[in-house]
């Protein structure tokens, strides 16, 4: 099911539905597909995010070449690298959009990635925020987190449901989490441009996913704005895994943790961000432009 909000396409639920071949909806409940295992994910490893050898081209460019990165469970990973770096490409290939020409990439123990749908894999609980906000913006603050959240999106539920108690509560907590209890009312398109990046941020969490992926979350917020979403994301973590693409160094030093430098399609440096700011390597690609 899709929703036409001020000319954006925006898929409901961020599950997407059932492939056509799929009538019976065995797809709700089990996405399963080569190596791809329903229920929960594998973290008997503690590595929720796994990718080895993924390489990817266009036309003769590399866009990755042999990238291989781990992400912990409950992580927060911050990737950083000039225009270019490959960091878009990377997360296609985690959430589907892009196929890679050789490596593997899985969630968990069991799922592997690059056999699995775009709709699969956020329906695994892989949820991917893009630069610019995308929200209902005729729809309440209220009713965008209710279309967002995690259910059964097939018509008969979609015509007859009415949330239950557990439902509710779920929304204040997240309203309340992302900041915008106190504007669970107000229409979406009323909200200031940082108020609308927590509202995706809510929207996403509805949707109950085990990694975030979230591509320059703070991009012309306010400073108190940034600060905020430094505060937000410093709490998600442990709950989620998140990996944060990000060009604001100081918003990278508030999130704290590792941090992932990407350069020319594969890891350039890695650590916590003094050490990565201390590289040559990083200062001569990045830091010194």
């Amino acid at each position: 099911m899709r929703f036409e909000e001020g000319g954006v396409s925006v898929a409901a639920g961020r599950a997407g539905r059932a492939p056509d071949d799929d009538p019976g909806g065995l797809w709700e409940s089990e996405a399963t597909t080569g190596h791809v295992a329903g229920g929960e994910v594998d973290l008997s490893h503690k590595v929720i995010l796994y990718l080895d050898g993924i390489t990817v081209s266009f036309d003769g460019f590399k866009a990755l070449n042999d990238l291989s990165l781990t992400i912990d469970a409950g992580e927060l990973r911050c990737i950083i690298g000039p225009n270019g770096a490959g960091k878009t490409t990377m997360m296609d290939v985690i959430t589907g959009k892009t196929r890679p020409d050789a490596g593997t990439a899985f969630f968990g123990q069991t799922m592997d990635l690059t056999r699995m749908t775009e709709p699969q894999i956020a329906h695994a609980g892989i949820g991917r925020k893009f630069q610019k906000p995308t929200v209902f913006e005729r729809h309440t603050v209220f009713e965008n987190l209710e279309l967002a959240m995690k259910a059964d999106k097939r018509v008969r539920r979609a015509l007859f449901a009415r949330l239950r108690n557990e439902e509710r509560d779920r929304i204040a907590e997240t309203l309340e989490r992302i900041r915008l209890d106190r504007d669970a009312d107000r229409d979406a398109g009323l909200l200031s441009h940082g108020q609308k990046q927590w509202l995706e941020i809510g929207m996403l969490l509805m949707q109950e996913p085990r990694l975030l992926l979230l591509d320059e979350p703070v991009a012309g917020m306010t400073d108190e704005e940034t600060e905020r979403t430094a505060e937000l994301f410093v709490s998600l973590a442990g709950e989620h895994s998140l990996v944060v693409v990000e060009h604001d160094m100081r918003f990278v030093e508030a999130l704290g943790g590792k941090v992932t430098v990407l350069c020319d399609g594969e890891v350039l440096a890695e650590g916590d961000l003094a050490s990565v700011q201390a590289d040559p390597r990083v200062i001569e690609v990045y830091l010194g432009r």
